[in-house]
C-alpha cells in the first residue's frame, strides 16, 4: 500500500474541491481511503460517531415533516435541478467513481448517467403518483386509495455501484415526500461526499429545502445498525451481501418497518441449441468479466446445452486467455482490478473448492499490473461436473462457472437450484423454448432476459430478485410505492348509513335534549 501523496491522490483533491466539498471532509480523518488502482492513500475521511446518528435522523425525520407538505410536481423541481447538477459534474463524478473503486471510465460515466435517468424518470412520477377510485358496493359512498410520503428512509449502499444506488432511491423518495439518509459503503465514501455536494448545489439553487433532507453518514458497521434500529426510519432499502441483509431485516420486522433488500445474485445464463452463438459470446464475456466480476448481476454461471457445448467453450477460453486485465485509468484494459485483498482471497478460495469438486480451471492467476499494492486477476472460466460446492455460492469475482444440459426442464432446474434470485438470462431462437422460460414455470428471478446476458439493467424497469436475494424492488415502474404509505378512503355523501357486507346495526337515536 502506498501511504505517500500520489497523482491519485492529488487529482482526488482537486475533484472534491471543485465540487465545493470543504477540505476536511477528505483529509485528517481516521479512515484512509484506498484506491483498488494503485493502491495509493486517495485521502483520509473523518467518520460519524454512533452516538451522533440520532440527532442526524432526528434533523432528517423534521426535514420529511416540512418536506411531505411540498406538492409533488414542486417536489420533482428539486430532483429536476439534481439532475441538472449531475450532468453538469458528470466527468468529475465519474472520474472519481474510477478513482475510488477502480471501475473502468466509460463505466463510471455510465454509472452516472444512470443517476441522472432516474433523476429524469422520477420528475415524470412526481405528477403521477396516482391513487385509486374504486367502485363502492354501499350507496352513496366513494371508495378512494391515496398515498402519503412514509418519513426518513434510510439507504446502505455497496461499493461497487457507490452512487447509483443512492441515485435509485433518493431520486424517488424525495419526490414521494421523504427525507434520506445515506451511510455509503466504508470502502467508497469519497464518491457519497462528492454526491452530497452535488445535493447541495441543487438544493441552494430550488432554495427553500429543509435543512437535514439528505443526510450523508460515514460511518463504521455500528452506524449502520443505529440507522436500521432508530423507529424514527420507517423504510431501509439495504445492499450487499445475503448474510448483511439477514440481519438488517431481522432487526426492522422486530419493529414492524419496511426492508428493500437488494442482496447477493448468482446469475445464470442458459444457451440453447437455437442461440446465435456470435451473440451469445459477446454477451457472455461482459456478464462475466465486466467490472471484474463484482457486479451484483455478474453472470456467474452458463448452463450449455450439449450440443453446442464444445464450440461455445472453447471459443470461450480463447477470449479468457487474450482479455485485457489492466489499469483502467491508464490503459484500455476490459477488466481492472479486484477492490481489494479480501476479495482476492476470497475468489482464490472458491476457486480451490471448485477444483476439489471435480472443477477444471482457466484462467484465474493473479496478474502484475502494480506489484503488490493492487489486486488484479485473470477472469476464471471453471467447467463443472455438477452444480455444487462453491457454485452455489456467489464469489464476487470474475469467476464463470460452465455446466452441461440436455433438456430444457433441467437447465431451468440448474438455473433455478441455487438459494439466490437476482438475474436470470437465456440465448435461444425458438419461440416455444423462450416463451417457456420466461413463463411461470421457467426462471425464479426477479429479471430474466432473452438474447443479452444478465447484467446491463435499465431504471424503467424494478430492479431487484426473489429468494435470498432479498425481494426487495427499487428504481422504475411501481418501485415509488415501497416509499409511500397507502391510505384507503371512504366517503358517504348520502343521508343514510348502510353498512358493508349487508350488516345490521340499528339503533333508536334519541333525542337531543338527551
Amino acid at each position: 500500500m502506498l501511504d505517500t501523496p500520489s497523482s491519485l491522490n492529488a487529482e482526488v483533491q482537486t475533484i472534491l474541491s471543485e465540487l465545493g466539498v470543504p477540505q476536511a471532509a477528505f483529509t485528517g480523518g481516521s479512515r484512509r481511503v484506498v484506491s483498488p488502482v494503485d493502491g495509493s492513500v486517495l485521502a483520509s475521511v473523518p467518520m460519524v460517531e454512533t452516538g451522533a446518528v440520532g440527532d442526524a435522523i432526528g434533523q432528517a425525520h423534521a426535514a420529511y415533516l416540512a418536506w411531505r407538505t411540498v406538492p409533488a410536481p414542486r417536489r420533482g423541481e428539486l430532483v429536476r435541478l439534481l439532475g441538472e447538477e449531475l450532468r453538469t459534474h458528470k466527468e468529475a463524478l465519474g472520474r472519481l467513481v474510477s478513482l475510488e473503486v477502480g471501475k473502468a471510465p466509460s463505466e463510471g460515466l455510465g454509472e452516472v448517467q444512470e443517476m441522472i435517468d432516474i433523476c429524469d424518470f422520477a420528475v415524470g412520477l412526481s405528477r403521477q403518483l396516482y391513487g385509486l377510485v374504486i367502485p363502492s358496493e354501499r350507496a352513496d359512498h366513494k371508495l378512494t386509495e391515496q398515498w402519503h410520503p412514509i418519513g426518513v428512509v434510510g439507504v446502505i449502499s455497496a461499493f461497487n455501484f457507490p452512487v447509483a444506488v443512492w441515485s435509485w432511491n433518493a431520486a424517488l423518495a424525495f419526490v414521494c415526500g421523504d427525507a434520506v439518509v445515506w451511510k455509503p459503503s466504508e470502502k467508497a465514501p469519497l464518491t457519497a461526499i462528492a454526491v452530497q455536494a452535488i445535493f447541495e448545489k441543487a438544493a441552494a439553487r430550488f432554495g427553500d429545502v429543509p435543512a437535514g433532507l439528505s443526510t450523508l453518514l460515514v460511518g463504521e458497521r455500528e452506524v449502520g445498525e443505529a440507522l436500521v434500529d432508530d423507529p424514527r426510519v420507517p423504510v431501509v432499502s439495504a445492499t450487499g451481501s445475503t448474510r448483511m441483509g439477514r440481519a438488517v431485516g431481522e432487526r426492522l420486522a422486530r419493529r414492524f418497518a419496511r426492508a428493500i433488500l437488494e442482496l447477493g445474485g448468482n446469475n445464470a445464463s442458459i444457451v440453447t441449441p437455437s442461440a446465435d452463438l456470435d451473440l451469445a459470446l459477446r454477451a457472455v464475456a461482459f456478464g462475466a468479466m465486466g467490472t471484474a466480476g463484482q457486479r451484483c448481476t455478474t453472470m456467474r454461471r452458463l448452463i450449455v446445452h450439449e450440443t453446442v457445448y464444445d464450440t461455445l467453450v472453447s471459443r470461450l477460453k480463447r477470449v479468457y486467455a487474450n482479455i485485457s486485465v489492466g489499469n483502467p485509468l491508464t490503459s484500455d484494459a476490459l477488466v481492472g482490478p479486484l477492490i481489494d485483498g479480501a476479495a482476492f482471497e476470497g475468489m482464490g478460495k472458491a476457486l480451490a473448492a471448485a477444483k476439489a469438486a471435480g472443477g477444471t480451471v482457466t484462467g484465474g492467476e493473479r496478474v502484475d499490473v502494480n506489484g503488490d499494492a493492487s489486486f488484479y486477476v485473470r477472469p476464471a472460466l471453471v467447467e463443472m461436473p455438477s452444480q455444487t460446492g462453491p457454485v452455489v455460492e456467489e464469489t464476487f469475482a470474475p469467476i464463470l462457472y460452465v455446466l452441461k444440459y440436455r433438456d430444457l426442464d433441467e437447465a431451468i432446474a440448474l438455473q433455478n437450484g441455487v438459494p439466490q434470485g437476482l438475474s436470470s438470462s437465456i440465448f435461444g431462437t425458438d419461440m416455444r423454448e423462450v416463451e417457456r422460460y420466461l413463463s411461470a414455470g421457467g426462471s425464479d428471478c426477479g429479471i430474466a432476459n432473452v438474447n443479452m446476458g444478465t447484467s446491463g439493467a435499465e431504471i424503467g424497469g424494478a430492479f431487484g430478485g426473489e429468494k435470498e436475494t432479498g425481494g426487495g424492488r427499487e428504481s422504475g415502474s411501481d418501485a415509488w410505492k415501497a416509499y409511500m404509505r397507502r391510505q384507503t378512503n371512504a366517503i358517504n355523501y348520502g343521508h343514510s348509513l348502510p353498512l358493508a357486507q349487508g350488516v345490521k346495526f340499528d339503533v333508536d337515536g334519541g333525542s337531543a335534549e338527551a
